[in-house]
């Protein structure tokens, strides 16, 4: 087992490691910007290493040189920021160092989506039918969605959470969304490479979690629905997914743990698809790292994903076999962020100046905030993950209910109202949602605040009730 890992993220799951490490008796070193210098991360590891500015969490050369310089051993990279590239978990490995996680050459090949999707084909995994490959230009895509037919999506190879990405109604659309869906994805990501896909109409997103270590032991701890979507970004996931079959979870089940044996996985990871109305489900993309919902499956298989991932990395087995994963109850998690639902989810940061967070039986609370601590605009506007678990899904809800109801945050807007609405719709509750859930219930889940008066406005009503007050008071003189 290693001595020492460096922690080369922030928030709350650089402390999520930070206390697997603890428990595995390990001591952690984190490294922090500036901007992170009092954090609770900061405060709970064994020793820090100051990156400087907010943007060196993507130095890659600084944060190995840090790993070398605190004789740490292995390199977690969390989720986000460098967790998914090849090149940094290649300078790792180069410097001696583990990276936990798979290979580069896996990072690279699951991080291209054109590859990835090429890799799944070659595995018997079902994909979106779609251009097969890269495509070169407008003229190729025209083409390619006439024999298609329309609705299609054009997605950017090395995109994620939306970005470089568009839906396309008719032939008359393409040529704008491919180009600026090639701008997009060039400035996001430094590679303008575009494929096709056909629109799979009001799917749900459902992805399974695996873990693989170096003996050749594969699992997969069942699904989670991360239907809950605002433009790509998931706000609500849960365990099991409320609409999925046995037969269905074991057959998806296993055409992930074949794509992973496939491409030589190694390390906790996740493989994602898209299930239409008719229960077919379809490739989409390979995720290489430590996943954020993934305490709602450690909730539900009573599995430490982050300690097991610590463990096969170190060159050790896994801890249990695929007979002995066995689901137990239904998990929640809602990601509450410093952000306003109202206005249209506009970041708030600030310093949160309260924070009590809900606690009882199944309710969990992956957060690295506290009474002072500022949500820093530089970064993203989590406040944590609430996650509650029960012995069937009514009840995770129920107590998911009251803990958003306990939890009180002061300081920040927050989007703990926006999932007190959900918990509360009567389409959740019955588990019919899909990924248009949210766009579809806009207006009931955000409702817009109603427009304050212009200062012209306010004066003439001030104006108007000192005339109505000065002609009572004539009234009253006059009738005495």
């Amino acid at each position: 087992m290693f001595k020492k890992i460096l922690v080369a993220n922030r928030g709350e799951i650089a402390l999520r490691v930070i206390q697997a490490c603890t428990e595995l008796g390990i001591d952690a070193v984190v490294v922090h910007t500036e901007a992170d210098r009092d954090s609770l991360p900061c405060r709970k590891a064994a020793g820090t290493v100051n990156l400087g500015g907010p943007k060196e969490y993507l130095n890659a050369a600084k944060i190995v040189d840090a790993a070398k310089h605190c004789g740490a051993e292995a390199v977690h990279p969390g989720y986000g920021f460098l967790s998914e590239n090849a090149a940094f978990a290649g300078a790792c490995l180069d410097a001696g160092l583990t990276f936990i996680g798979p290979s580069p050459e896996v990072i690279k090949t699951m991080g291209d989506k054109v590859a990835a999707k090429e890799t799944a084909l070659r595995a018997g995994v079902p994909v979106i039918p779609g251009s097969g490959g890269a495509v070169a230009g407008v003229e190729e895509a025209l083409a390619l969605a006439g024999r298609m037919g329309y609705p299609v999506m054009i997605k950017a190879a090395a995109g994620g959470g939306g970005r470089g990405m568009r839906l396309v109604g008719n032939a008359d659309e393409l040529a704008g969304a491919f180009n600026a869906a090639r701008s997009e994805s060039q400035s996001c990501f430094g590679d303008c490479t575009l494929y096709l896909e056909r629109f799979i109409r009001q799917p749900r997103h459902v992805e399974i979690q695996l873990l693989a270590d170096g003996y050749g032991n594969v699992v997969h701890l069942g699904e989670r629905d991360c239907s809950l979507q605002r433009r790509h970004q998931k706000i609500l996931e849960e365990a099991p997914c409320p609409v999925l079959g046995e037969a269905t979870r074991r057959e998806m089940g296993e055409v992930a743990v074949r794509l992973a044996r496939d491409v030589g996985y190694l390390g906790a990871g996740t493989v994602e698809f898209l299930l239409d109305g008719e229960g077919r489900f379809y490739f989409m993309e390979m995720n290489t790292r430590i996943q954020v919902e993934h305490p709602v499956t450690e909730m539900v298989y009573g599995i430490d994903l982050v300690k097991e991932q610590i463990r096969v990395a170190a060159g050790m087995p896994m801890s249990f076999g695929q007979d002995d994963v066995r689901i137990r109850g239904a998990a929640l998690e809602c990601r509450i962020n410093a952000e306003d639902p109202a206005q249209g989810f506009l970041p708030n940061p600030g310093t949160v100046t309260t924070c009590v967070p809900p606690g009882g039986f199944g309710v969990r609370l992956d957060s690295a905030v506290f009474p002072g601590y500022t949500i820093s605009p530089y970064y993203d506007s989590m406040i944590g993950k609430l996650i509650t678990w029960g012995r069937d899904r009514p009840e995770a809800i129920a107590r998911m209910r009251r803990a958003l109801d306990d939890f009180v945050v002061e300081g920040v807007r927050t989007t703990i109202p926006f999932h007190q609405k959900i918990m509360r719709h009567a389409g959740f509750a019955a588990g019919s949602y899909t990924t248009g859930f949210l766009a579809e219930n806009e207006a009931v889940l955000c409702p817009k605040p109603a427009a304050r008066p212009s200062l012209v406005e306010t004066l003439l009503k001030r104006y108007e009730l000192s005339i109505n007050n000065w002609v009572y008071e004539l009234e009253i003189e006059g009738s005495a």
